[in-house]
């Protein structure tokens, strides 16, 4: 299971509207493979090094990083387990899942009173959970 906070999941659907305003879109996360696919307001589920939600607004020419924001249980900087935490988690491989904005947008309007949202994947899918700490 993977924890973020309400106000960096807010913070990084912010952060790719804005980058798409101002450069013409969204990325899609689909390597080319899939043209039209997940072009529209979200943000990344990442697993790599650790893993993170990360913004998907066209970035500026010249600029190399969108917000990311890691899990609070896979963070390379804070639990020198990450590495373990992710591979039994998330898998050995490095992925991405596109999780759509509006679908975010509304699960946590749903729970006011949540502090934070959990995403836990399955060999057949993913939940995401709001939650109050």
């Amino acid at each position: 299971m993977f924890t973020f906070s309400v106000t960096a999941v807010r913070a990084v659907i912010t952060r790719g509207r804005i980058d798409a305003f101002l450069n013409g879109g969204f990325r899609n996360p689909h390597y080319g493979l899939a043209p039209g696919k997940d072009e529209k307001p979200g943000v990344w589920l990442v697993g790599d090094e650790g893993v993170y939600i990360m913004s998907n607004g066209k970035l500026a020419e010249g600029q190399k990083h969108s917000l990311v924001i890691y899990a609070e249980e896979c963070d390379p900087k804070t639990n020198p387990d990450y590495w373990h935490y992710k591979r039994q988690y998330f898998g050995g491989d490095d992925g991405i899942e596109f999780l759509d904005a509006e679908m975010l947008v509304k699960l946590i309007a749903a729970a006011p009173a949540a502090t934070h949202l959990t995403i836990a994947m399955t060999d057949d899918g993913m939940s995401i959970t709001p939650i109050r700490r």
